[in-house]
């Protein structure tokens, strides 16, 4: 063991994986950003042209984690633990996925109107992956892992915040929701928005976990 720290510290790691997690971190700013526009139109026939495009984003970001699990494939020394290189990039895939599920959910179902909840949870889905995005610029200086540390905690606030509306949300659709078929719909939007949220804070639980190993 104390000769592989040894040869941890004089062979270089390997930084170029760092662009690409900002890359996939831009991306998710960018579908989130997408997402939101899309959901706050009132007229629907002007959403139509934003679900192409959040899937092509999400795409994009397909790409992205292809590319850093091919490089881990053929990386000796990276710049901190394998297994954390490959949850950090699955976490953040697993948010753009989550985002794309509830356009395409929307674009199939149609609703007839949006919640306030889910307005409010839109905006908090793009409000953590704005912090992902910083989080992840701080990635290269882990000997000062303040930043990360505070956009994490932010993150942790996002999610439970989207939960507290999640349940308030699904409270109201049952109590005043009278279309069994418009409650069924929402409610799977509603699932699909606060499951992004989630996941938002499954990248800072991996983000913590990096910051620790490298203290």
């Amino acid at each position: 063991m104390a000769i592989d720290r040894l040869f941890k510290i004089f062979v270089p790691k390997d930084t170029t994986f760092f662009p690409l997690f900002e890359e996939d971190a831009q991306n998710l700013v960018a579908i989130s950003s997408l997402f939101k526009q899309m959901i706050n139109l009132e007229d629907p026939n002007l959403r139509v042209p934003f679900f192409s495009k959040i899937k092509d984003a999400e795409h994009v970001g397909d790409d992205i984690t292809h590319k850093i699990f091919e490089k881990l494939n053929k990386t000796f020394i990276t710049p901190f633990d394998r297994e954390d290189i490959h949850t950090l990039t699955s976490t953040i895939d697993d948010v753009a996925d989550f985002i794309n599920k509830a356009s395409q959910r929307i674009k199939l179902y149609k609703p007839k109107r949006f919640t306030p909840e889910m307005l409010k949870i839109t905006q908090i889905i793009s409000d953590a992956c704005a912090e992902i995005h910083k989080a992840i610029g701080e990635l290269r200086n882990l000997k000062n892992p303040e930043k990360i540390n505070e956009s994490c905690i932010q993150i942790n606030s996002f999610e439970n915040q989207a939960d507290d509306l999640y349940h308030f949300a699904i409270s109201e659709l049952f109590d005043k929701e009278k279309d069994p078929v418009e409650l069924i719909k929402l409610k799977e939007i509603l699932e699909t928005l606060e499951k992004a949220t989630d996941k938002a804070e499954d990248v800072a639980d991996v983000l913590r976990t990096i910051i620790i190993k490298a203290a």
